[in-house]
């Protein structure tokens, strides 16, 4: 594959994309990492990495990475697509969370009123990560994939009660993990749709829009570019006199 003009701006393209999305998901890790240290109940997703990184002794960042990569292996079984975003989510919000618990930017809170705060402010700032990072269109986390994948499974249930009772199962596992519920697992599990609503709105986003990428897709783009490029460059043959 020659470095054609054509095959350059295709890769910028993608390396934007690809930076904004990384960006997305740094913001998307420091909301994350706010409502841990509300402290007063966890997301059934950060339980069960904190469950996991307890029992194995790993740090909450490897096992949300290896969680990740997982749940990567149920969505290519499930026939679900996966993109540079999907690996990006995969190894980016690993590394970020382990960096934001490392410097302690936010300390963890005992009062209430300001532990809500917290909380409810993560939840936003979370949101406003996943708008950088969805925008782009390099497809789903691994575990938006694998909610699509079960909504397609499941077309007679709604999308939001699939959601809940995925969350209700990862809850149940962290549970047996040693990790109980909380005030903050409640607010994550039912504000999640409403906070979710007001970011977007008040950001002008819609995700349904939003086209995605899958990683064949990508490959093709880049070859598509790549041809495109050698043949604007092939000087056209002389005529047989």
């Amino acid at each position: 594959m020659h470095l054609t003009l054509a095959l350059r701006r295709a890769l910028l393209n993608r390396a934007v994309r690809c930076v904004s999305a990384a960006f997305g998901l740094v913001v998307y890790s420091f909301g994350n990492y706010m409502q841990i240290q509300a402290n007063i109940g966890l997301s059934p997703w950060s339980a069960l990495n904190l469950g996991t990184s307890n029992h194995c002794g790993f740090s909450f960042g490897t096992a949300s990475i290896l969680i990740s990569l997982g749940i990567i292996a149920l969505d290519l079984l499930m026939r679900e697509p996966i993109g540079l975003g999907t690996i990006l989510d995969c190894l980016v919000v690993g590394w970020a969370m382990d960096f934001f618990l490392w410097a302690n930017w936010v300390p963890m809170s005992e009062f209430l009123p300001l532990q809500l705060v917290i909380m409810v402010g993560g939840l936003v700032i979370m949101f406003v990560g996943s708008y950088f990072y969805m925008r782009p269109g390099l497809s789903c986390g691994p575990r938006d994939a694998l909610l699509v994948a079960l909504g397609k499974r499941l077309p007679r249930f709604s999308i939001g009660s699939i959601n809940i009772a995925l969350l209700a199962a990862v809850l149940a596992v962290s549970m047996l993990l040693g990790i109980m519920p909380g005030i903050g697992t409640a607010i994550t599990i039912l504000g999640n749709g409403l906070i979710m609503d007001l970011v977007f709105h008040c950001l002008r986003f819609e995700p349904r829009s939003v086209e995605h990428e899958n990683l064949l897709q990508t490959w093709n783009a880049l070859t598509a570019a790549a041809r495109e490029g050698a043949s604007a460059s092939t000087p056209p043959s002389s005529p047989n006199l």
